[in-house]
């Protein structure tokens, strides 16, 4: 890791995540734990351009110093970026950290820590810069810019993700799943697997079949990510299980606008008794309510994982990569998603067309900042078609080529070096934690990400993948599991719910529950008897007080709803 930036400050937060974390670490995201540079707003590079500093509160790959996109749109926009990524910490121990020092990177996402950030004042009111600068102020509609205001009236980040432009072109489901290999799926020759149920006999029956890998190395059938905030592979299930789209936090029922609670729902006992009958069978993995992050990325890179629930963001660039660059996705260890619901009578809402706006987080241009005009130029410029092709398709002849109609596709070899680890370190810079656009670009052709160019992203499949989507009719990801439109202006209800403090009584519930969910629901799936187990857990789980939640929820559900026909 290169951190050439405030080393004193630097071993101050190490010494601090330490201490707070026993000293883990991600083995992918190699940058600061938190703070890294936040003295450095006007420092300059080597050739003169501005250089910034930001902070993501999530795990990241930090790029070489001398990686040549990087320097490209140095050259175009006269700013270069040093980001750093969580590492050893919680994002709410980072952002804590900074917060008590009182100075912060020029940038910050600090995910869950955001509303934190808000309240310390740490945070650059963008109002007054929005209209000057045309790529941003065409980022949100008037109404997706008066949701991002908070309290006081003012907007501080922006959300960077699933903004569309142009024409939804999406080929990956980027959303959660019940996930399987292919060849699983092949074995068994392509059965429709629409119900939990059926998604884990198919897994058994495989598992009885085949117990290891070509290499004799022994499966492993399901596991689960629990660490940390990403225990929501193992707890909101039962929502989509229902045919409810990911509000992460709640159900909303569409026809009578009320809150559900999906954890104390009869398809949460289903799902959570199925779990335990899993593990009492050997098929849920014994190390998912004890492995880090990092170590289940690791366990799905060797294509031993025939199943897992999870955000394909989560592990496809990571995992995903691995299994690529060592040939397992042409052995059919590439996951490929199933429309599961508790029965077949439930219609899936997996995936949702259209952007999502989190207004819960976001990036932000910190009160560290000594040039903050330059700062929010600089994310205009990012959200220019130039630039924007660079970050995200590279340069032209080198990481992808254009037909005689203007198309762009990418080779087999630059493919293979868009998801070599150390290529992407040296050469591919996508700012990915800044705005960035979904959809087609500007020359209407042309999709803004290479995996939502519907031939380069069919033409980059492996074959086995390829073998799969045709044997189910499909051309896409999506196209495995349908499209739903959007269920109403409150979606997602987690955009509230993640920016809860315990300064309120809904807050004090939410957290509660959260930890009461951490510790029993892994106790529920591993025990002899479920039922006792499950009636425990209910009871700490009633004791949070999960109505002030609920009740809250429900108070901005409404306030949604009558917001939105403003607008209309």
């Amino acid at each position: 890791m290169k951190k050439k930036l405030l080393s004193v400050l630097m071993s101050m937060v190490i010494a601090a995540s330490l201490a707070a974390c026993g000293g883990a670490g991600s083995a992918e995201g190699a940058g600061a734990a938190s703070g890294d540079g936040a003295q450095q707003a006007s420092a300059t590079g080597g050739s003169g351009e501005k250089e910034f500093t930001a902070f993501f509160a999530v795990p990241g790959a930090e790029i070489n110093d001398d990686n040549e996109i990087q320097q490209m749109i140095a050259d175009k926009t006269g700013v270069k970026v040093k980001e750093t990524w969580l590492t050893g910490q919680t994002a709410e121990e980072a952002v804590g950290t900074l917060i008590a020092g009182g100075e912060y990177p020029d940038f910050i996402d600090g995910g869950d820590g955001m509303k934190q950030l808000y309240e310390a004042g740490a945070l650059v009111a963008l109002d007054e810069y929005i209209d000057k600068y045309p790529n941003i102020k065409s980022y949100y509609t008037e109404q997706e810019w008066d949701r991002l205001k908070q309290d006081d009236g003012h907007i501080y980040w922006i959300n960077q993700f699933q903004n569309i432009k142009g024409k939804d072109t999406t080929c990956t489901h980027n959303d959660e799943a019940f996930w399987i290999q292919t060849r699983v799926l092949e074995w068994a020759g392509y059965p429709e697997v629409k119900t939990m149920d059926q998604y884990f006999d198919l897994i058994e029956s495989y598992n009885e079949a085949n117990p290891t890998m070509e290499d004799g190395t022994a499966n492993i059938p399901y596991t689960i990510l629990c660490d940390d905030w990403r225990y929501f592979c193992l707890e909101n299930a039962p929502e989509f299980l229902d045919g409810y789209p990911n509000d992460g936090s709640v159900i909303v029922d569409p026809k009578t606008k009320k809150v559900i609670d999906y954890n104390t729902t009869d398809t949460a006992v289903k799902y959570f008794e199925k779990l335990n009958d899993e593990y009492k069978k050997g098929i849920v993995d014994p190390e998912s309510f004890t492995q880090t992050y990092d170590e289940y990325i690791a366990k799905l890179s060797t294509g031993r994982v025939l199943g897992m629930i999870d955000q394909w963001w989560d592990f496809a660039f990571t995992a995903g990569d691995a299994i690529k660059s060592a040939g397992l996705d042409e052995k059919g260890c590439m996951y490929v998603p199933l429309p599961i619901t508790i029965s077949e009578d439930v219609h899936n809402q997996w995936h949702n067309s259209g952007g999502v706006l989190n207004v819960a987080s976001g990036l932000a241009v910190t009160t560290s900042c000594d040039d903050v005009e330059g700062a929010i130029k600089f994310i205009d410029d990012l959200l220019g078609q130039e630039v924007h092709n660079l970050r995200f398709w590279g340069v032209e002849g080198v990481d992808y080529e254009v037909d005689d109609k203007g198309i762009f596709y990418r080779t087999p070899e630059e493919r293979t070096n868009a998801a070599d680890t150390a290529y992407k370190a040296s050469h591919l810079c996508t700012y990915s934690y800044f705005p960035q656009w979904l959809g087609t670009s500007d020359d209407g052709k042309n999709a803004n990400m290479p995996s939502d160019q519907p031939g380069e992203y069919y033409d980059s499949l492996a074959g086995k993948v390829k073998d799969c989507l045709s044997a189910y009719g499909a051309k896409t990801y999506v196209d495995m599991l349908g499209t739903n439109e959007a269920p109403g202006p409150w979606y997602p209800m987690y955009s509230y719910s993640n920016n809860l403090t315990t300064d309120t009584d809904a807050g004090v519930a939410w957290n509660l529950m959260g930890e009461v969910k951490h510790e029993y629901l892994p106790k529920v799936v591993m025990a002899d008897d479920f039922e006792g187990a499950w009636d425990e857990y209910m009871k700490a789980y009633n004791n949070c007080k999960p109505e002030d939640f609920l009740a809250a929820m429900q108070t901005e559900l409404d306030r949604r709803i009558e917001e939105a026909a403003k607008f209309q």
